[in-house]
């Protein structure tokens, strides 16, 4: 159907044929900057009925001789004894081979074949054409995400401590931190993107309604009530792990037990008012425990104010505590608790508050349900000064980390480097894209999206010391097709496409190299170029790929993406997935046209693919692929 899709964009007199004016006309929409000449030759031989226009078959010709792919042919030729098809056994041989596949290789192979062999006549001889083997290597299949890590795959038994959690600032806001807009888009959108960690600024409103906004500042206000639904509907649609509300409170008295009262009425027994053993929390519970029936009745003393967070899974929810984040705005958090509602603080279960004195002191007095919330500067000077202290002080006590109040324009601080010292809760504001929330969207794109990924085993244990390994990985990168054209860029204009690998991790392991640039091919640029990096620390290592349209005047032009964890990637022939950045004022550059066309790129044995997410939608691979770039 996306071919008679081409064809009728290219067809514009409606005649179901196509002259060469409207087939150099389809090349420039698929980003095609060939020789008139080359055309004109692809034109007459596809046009077996010589007249001077392309229909049915003929265009299918056309298309095919379009979409050739020299790399990919010769690899189906290395294992084609006749050049032509891969038999059931020459698949599996490629399977052993070039996918490391090893078991079941040949169940897989027949379920290849009848998946992505578009002949019905080769699916029924159980043959694989040269068509099928590169639907298949631009499949999720051949993705370079490794499949059995997309689902559910780690331990979710451990404490909360032992987890990197996925985390939003200022939840509430889509725009920037002073005159922006609050919606419940922003809580929508990153539920649906798989953020466990939410926000909500609360403040006294009209008529007797707590309302979130950010305090002290311009932007927009929404009710209290509309989160709190917001938050019922959405929780868990997109995983069934608990929820972490972060709770500002700046309510008097009298709102406080309105807050209280939604809390209750509204989510009912999603809110988890108790211990789930009905004790005095000494330890975190675990990710998984959230899922359980817990038993109600019990309440737990707040012990000390801050701002509350709370646990929620799909049918309870753990009521947390964590200082105001660094703010002295002079809000009910700064009071004592007993200018707190007692309806409200019977909410709190799980973390003191602490204020955090030193890694010394919190060994000494602190207990582990017990955190601590640190501004990014804070952070820094802690890794710099103290960095193997922080690190093991993550591996049994949580600690959040937020942006500076400087950062009006709702920018990001990196978060890899608070993960490198195993920092749980790495608040980011989501509503800004960039590299900073490429990282974050690539490591939470593994276990399911559950917004949960098991911490790395030397950073679970405080006793067991940082013991790094080397590994040489290399990717080579090889070409790309149908790469998109920049946004808002000139008619007729093509790419010089570019493609950069990065490594984020430890700082011995930062690291990034780029190929050459191709000119004026955004269809089917060709690299080959491979590009080594060293690392030693490869449980930590996010790999990102990113394409680039080459400006030798100016900064070079944002095409497109990839992000994801060092670990989580196959070592054989795949395929990663581009992606444009979703869209907001406050992200870089303009959203890409939805009409220009898709691609995937093929970065070494991977390829990428490009579409841009709907504003309301998390950056994930769409199913209707086009090849583009590869590894």
């Amino acid at each position: 159907t996306w071919i008679r899709d081409w064809f009728q964009k290219a067809d514009k007199n409606k005649d179901g044929r196509m002259n060469f004016k409207e087939v150099q006309r389809l090349l420039k929409m698929m980003n095609v900057d060939m020789n008139e000449d080359h055309a004109l030759r692809l034109f007459q031989a596809a046009d077996k009925s010589e007249s001077g226009t392309l229909e049915g078959e003929e265009f299918v010709l056309f298309y095919k001789a379009l979409t050739q792919r020299e790399e990919v042919l010769s690899l189906f030729q290395d294992f084609s004894e006749d050049g032509k098809k891969l038999t059931l056994l020459e698949l599996v041989d490629f399977l052993r081979q070039e996918q490391l596949e090893d078991e079941d290789t040949e169940d897989l192979a027949m379920e290849l074949i009848d998946k992505y062999e578009p002949s019905e006549t080769a699916r029924a001889r159980h043959v694989l054409s040269a068509d099928g083997f590169l639907m298949y290597l631009c499949s999720p299949e051949g993705s370079i995400f490794n499949p059995q890590h997309r689902a559910l795959w780690q331990d979710m038994s451990q404490p909360l401590c032992h987890y990197f959690i996925s985390s939003s600032h200022n939840t509430y806001l889509i725009e920037d931190q002073i005159r922006g807009q609050s919606s419940i888009e922003g809580y929508i959108r990153a539920l649906k993107r798989g953020c466990r960690c939410l926000e909500v600024d609360c403040w006294d409103g009209p008529n007797g309604e707590p309302m979130v906004y950010h305090g002290h500042t311009f932007t927009s206000k929404i009710p209290f009530r509309e989160v709190v639904s917001t938050l019922g509907k959405y929780a868990f649609k997109t995983s069934d792990y608990p929820v972490i509300l972060s709770l500002e409170n700046h309510c008097s008295m009298e709102q406080q037990e309105v807050l209280a009262q939604q809390l209750k009425s509204i989510l009912g027994e999603q809110l988890l008012t108790t211990t789930t053993d009905g004790h005095v929390p000494s330890q975190l519970p675990s990710p998984e425990v959230g899922t359980e029936c817990v038993r109600a009745g019990h309440h737990c003393p707040a012990w000390e104010w801050g701002e509350e967070v709370d646990l929620l899974s799909r049918g309870k929810c753990w009521r947390m505590v964590l200082p105001s984040g660094g703010t002295q705005r002079g809000s009910a958090l700064q009071k004592d608790k007993e200018s707190l509602a007692q309806a409200l603080s019977d909410c709190v279960v799980y973390c003191k508050n602490v204020s955090f004195r030193g890694f010394q002191e919190a060994r000494s007095h602190s207990r582990p349900s017990e955190i601590s919330s640190l501004a990014e500067a804070k952070a820094r000077k802690l890794i710099r000064d103290a960095g193997n202290e922080f690190v093991r002080h993550n591996a049994w006590q949580l600690t959040r980390i937020y942006p500076s109040g400087m950062r009006t324009d709702s920018s990001n601080y990196s978060p890899q480097e608070m993960w490198n010292v195993g920092c749980q809760i790495v608040a980011l504001n989501f509503q800004t894209a960039g590299m900073e929330m490429d990282l974050c969207d690539g490591l939470f794109s593994q276990n399911g999206r559950c917004g949960y990924v098991l911490k790395p085993p030397f950073m679970r244990d405080e006793e067991t010391p940082f013991n790094p390994t080397v590994q040489p990985p290399s990717r080579s990168v090889i070409s790309g097709q149908q790469l998109p054209k920049v946004a808002n860029s000139k008619d007729g204009a093509i790419i010089d496409p570019l493609v950069r690998v990065e490594i984020h991790g430890v700082p011995a392991d930062q690291a990034r190299q780029e190929t050459k640039y191709i000119e004026n091919n955004g269809f089917n640029p060709r690299w080959d170029e491979t590009l080594q990096f060293q690392l030693h620390v490869p449980e930590l290592a996010l790999v990102r790929f990113v394409v680039e349209d080459y400006d030798k005047t100016s900064r070079n032009d944002f095409v497109g993406q990839f992000t994801l964890a060092f670990a989580n990637i196959k070592p054989e022939c795949t395929v990663p997935w581009l992606c444009f950045r979703g869209w907001s004022p406050a992200a870089r550059g303009a959203r890409p046209e939805p009409s220009k066309p898709q691609g995937w790129a093929k970065l070494g044995a991977e390829s990428v693919l490009t579409n841009p997410p709907t504003l309301q939608d998390p950056i994930t691979a769409p199913t209707n692929l086009c090849p583009v770039l590869s590894l």
